[in-house]
């Protein structure tokens, strides 16, 4: 899931720096640097990482995926059991509680689940629409029948987009209200909101696990700077932060006060094209832009041995991850002489980049380098990263990297957003292959394993065929905390369990 959006103006971000400063030696309280703001509390309407890990702070699901990213466990339903044919889920919710102090009811999950599938603003209405029903049987049993049966349904509703909600709470309040000052069913309740400069989350007490959460709150206080982040963690003024620049990792290792944590990730960087604009839609320019990039040169360079080399949408590790997918060769001279096949031979694209996030930056001058052999011409445009988003949102752009992190088990939900889904164009890239976006929507209720496994491994050679995108790279999670701060830990799908969190 993407991780970009809305202005953050310079002003904000020092006011950010000047009211963090001390605030890391407060008691019970754990503050986080970040690079964006958050834009909303409602889970179906953002589909960025910012928004999702607080999220998983705030809210809680259904099920859960453990810290090791590799399975699935209860969450606020205890149990579940799933029909012979696959198509009835019947959930027994556990005995939890709203930060109001009212029951999470099996209505409040029938009520979020049909939300995300029927609001027309829902991001991530696709993967939903196989929902035929969903009832409350009981106070606490919730019934659920698909249209068709679908392998990923379970796996997708661990995802934090899809947070069970306070019907009686929207209602009253209305959507607008209740997403900026949410009433929650996580570890966390939102005290205050800085637009531009801090989240501020307090404990929950009447969450169904508070008695395991040490923290008293969080603060995610929005730094863009990636550099001016790590020196705060350092002087002490935050007590934790996120991306760490991979030029700073070694440095930062020998520093007693801080541990730099490196764990396993399902993050991969891309440079996003928009087909829309122009020569963009014809294959052979993308295929050539493709080939004119030295991407084990840049790896090397931006992420100082870091990361690997990328070539699918889906990363190493990720269930039906194809290991022999194409990667084409950097091959400037093929790739001059396809743009002139093509009538591209002096193209000029917008180039927009993540201002202060160093390796952005230092991948934007390699590949505007790069394209320049060939007889491109990339303009960089530097915008705060969170504005970046909108611009994609918009088309106001030719290309962009960004990345992407997996928020639930099973393929689907990434697949459906780059690949096969109208609602976000495509991951904004205007992607359109007709065959794809079918075989995605037939891959999802697939039971048989085999058979769903290869239309995967058809959707990744398609995808690449086509340059719905140019992979770059993947790489771990890399972020810092100080040394008195115990069990900071992200998960393989992004998730922070900041209520295991234990700040000395």
């Amino acid at each position: 899931m993407q991780s970009r959006h809305l202005k953050l103006l310079a002003a904000a971000t020092l006011t950010a720096w000047s009211l963090t400063a001390g605030l890391a030696q407060a008691a019970g309280v754990l503050t986080i640097g970040c690079r964006e703001d958050s834009t909303t509390f409602d889970p179906i309407k953002s589909a960025q990482n910012r928004d999702t890990w607080v999220f998983a702070n705030v809210y809680d699901t259904l099920v859960r995926v453990d810290n090791l990213g590799t399975k699935m466990e209860p969450g606020l339903a205890e149990s579940w059991e799933i029909s012979k044919d696959g198509l009835t889920y019947t959930f027994k919710l556990r005995d939890a509680k709203f930060s109001d102090g009212s029951p999470i009811t099996a209505d409040d999950a029938a009520f979020s689940l049909l939300r995300i599938r029927d609001n027309k603003a829902s991001l991530w209405s696709d993967p939903f629409s196989l929902i035929n029903t969903a009832k409350a049987s009981g106070p606490k049993t919730l019934v659920v029948t698909l249209k068709t049966p679908a392998v990923a349904f379970l796996s997708q509703l661990a995802s934090p987009t899809v947070s069970i909600l306070s019907q009686e709470a929207m209602t009253k309040m209305g959507e607008d209200a209740y997403s900026e000052n949410p009433v929650t069913s996580g570890a966390f309740t939102v005290d205050e909101w800085r637009k531009g400069d801090r989240v501020i989350l307090k404990k929950n007490p009447n969450f169904w696990q508070a008695k395991n959460v040490s923290l008293d709150g969080v603060e995610w206080v929005s730094v863009t700077d990636d550099n001016t982040r790590m020196r705060m963690v350092q002087n002490n003024e935050l007590d934790t932060a996120i991306f760490v620049p991979f030029s700073r990792v070694e440095e930062l290792k020998k520093d007693k006060n801080v541990v730099i944590h490196s764990d396993p990730s399902t993050r991969e960087d891309h440079l996003l094209i928009n087909h829309a604009h122009g020569l963009l839609a014809k294959p052979q320019v993308r295929e050539a832009l493709d080939m004119a990039i030295d991407k084990q040169s840049l790896v090397k360079t931006a992420t100082y041995g870091q990361g690997t080399v990328a070539y699918s949408y889906i990363p190493k590790g990720s269930l039906y991850h194809y290991a022999n997918n194409l990667q084409r060769p950097y091959d400037p001279t093929a790739a001059k002489k396809l743009l002139e096949e093509a009538g591209a031979k002096d193209l000029k694209l917008n180039y927009v980049v993540n201002a202060g996030n160093e390796a952005d930056e230092q991948i934007a001058v390699i590949i505007k380098d790069q394209l320049a052999k060939v007889g491109v011409t990339a303009n960089l445009q530097k915008v705060d990263p969170t504005q970046s988003w909108q611009m994609l949102v918009d088309g106001e752009y030719d290309i962009s990297v960004m990345y992407w992190t997996n928020d639930i088990l099973d393929p689907d939900q990434k697949t459906t957003f780059v690949l096969g889904h109208d609602t976000n164009q495509n991951y904004m890239t205007r992607y359109k292959n007709d065959k794809v976006k079918t075989l995605v929507a037939a891959a999802r209720i697939e039971a048989d394993p085999v058979k769903r496994e290869q239309m995967y491994v058809d959707l990744q050679k398609l995808a690449k065929q086509d340059v719905n995108w140019i992979d770059l790279y993947y790489s771990p999670y890399i972020n810092i905390s100080r040394k008195n701060v115990s069990n900071f830990l992200q998960n393989p799908l992004g998730r922070f369990t900041l209520e295991d969190v234990v700040k000395n």
